[in-house]
């Protein structure tokens, strides 16, 4: 039986979500950042372009956000559903035929 939970890996579609949430073609802002002085100079020994680098990672941080948000906002219906299924089985699954 498939089981929704909360420790869900992301799906395709939500890393093409994530990677639509940047900010390429879109207004860009100027903003400080602090950084470890060992790690500046390492990405910066690597010719890690440190602005992409942290809007990546800042991008993939809201994407982590907003599923947190709604799998809190959806648990009650994601355990109404597991629990429906456990006492009752998948609804189509007579219709299986593998």
């Amino acid at each position: 039986m498939m089981r929704m939970t909360a420790n869900m890996s992301m799906s395709a579609a939500e890393e093409v979500a994530m990677r639509t949430t940047t900010t390429k073609g879109s207004v860009r802002k100027a903003t400080n950042v602090t950084f470890g002085e060992t790690l500046l100079a390492e990405a910066k020994a690597l010719n890690i372009n440190i602005s992409q680098a942290a809007e990546a990672g800042l991008a993939r941080a809201a994407a982590e956000r907003r599923r947190e948000l709604w799998l809190a906002e959806n648990r009650a219906a994601l355990d109404s559903s597991n629990a429906y299924v456990e006492a009752h089985g998948l609804p189509l699954a007579r219709y299986n035929g593998f």
